[in-house]
């Protein structure tokens, strides 16, 4: 989870070849649902849309990565991830409605905080393999 243009679905991408996961992209999520409201029970209910697309996938014995902004706790405790890795690269995204909302997560598993996403990916699943 992370800002729009943090790098979220560049490291989404190679989380995903690592691990054999589907992927979960937000914006591709919506547009088949063709739900472009970005209120807060828009969100509340892209976080819960996600959350029942997922379960879908690991009820196949599949993992799957979630790739969207999440941007409050609320949505965070909604969607209820496994493991939140935080995209903390960039301090503003594009969007002047999701900056505002933003809140930093409280909880996280791991902490990205520069647009590197092959680099990333290896420390993650470093840290995945030890946990």
């Amino acid at each position: 989870m992370g800002l729009p243009g943090s790098g979220k679905t560049t490291l989404t991408k190679e989380l995903a070849n690592k691990l054999n996961a589907e992927i979960l992209n937000a914006d591709i999520v919506r547009k088949k649902f063709d739900d472009w409201d970005f209120s807060i029970s828009g969100r509340l209910r892209q976080s819960s849309r996600m959350k029942d697309l997922a379960e879908k996938i690991i009820l196949k014995k599949k993992n799957v990565i979630a790739d969207f902004v999440c941007p409050t706790e609320e949505t965070r405790a909604k969607f209820n991830a496994d493991l939140i890795i935080w995209m903390d690269t960039i301090k503003k995204g594009r969007f002047d409605d999701t900056n505002a909302l933003f809140s930093p997560p409280k909880k996280y598993f791991f902490k990205v905080i520069s647009k590197d996403a092959k680099y990333w990916s290896i420390e993650i699943l470093k840290k995945l393999n030890n946990t």
